[in-house]
């Protein structure tokens, strides 16, 4: 059973409700985009949002006690290397040759290969 007794518990439901809205549409993203690069961005900022907000709920509704704690280090935790592992795998994607959608306007991986061969000896 919910409790809604303290204003505080219901605004640690708000922000857990709004960081599920965040994954089901980042989830969406990942199933419904076209290219791997566009899902890696659903994936990355979505996900990483909705899990952030969740684990903020958290966090606001047990307090600075053992779970409480418990969900600011998973916060940090993912906060830091989400973005990271998100641009290694795009990175890794482009370098395999993995193709860009047909509509993509800018290819900055290729862009920036292309600079730092004419500036190397």
């Amino acid at each position: 059973m919910i409790d809604f007794g303290e204003p505080l518990h219901l605004i640690a439901y708000v922000v857990m409700a709004a960081g599920l809205a965040f994954d089901i549409v980042g989830c969406l993203g990942l199933v419904r985009l076209p290219d791997v690069y566009n899902r890696l961005q659903a994936g990355t900022k979505c996900v990483t949002l909705g899990t952030l907000l969740i684990l903020l709920g958290v966090l606001i509704r047990f307090g600075f006690g053992a779970m409480g704690v418990k969900a600011l280090l998973c916060l940090w935790f993912i906060a830091m290397t989400s973005p990271t592992a998100a641009h290694a795998i795009a990175r890794a994607a482009h370098r395999a040759g993995f193709p860009l959608w047909k509509d993509s306007v800018v290819d900055q991986y290729a862009e920036d290969r292309a600079g730092s061969k004419e500036v190397a000896p």
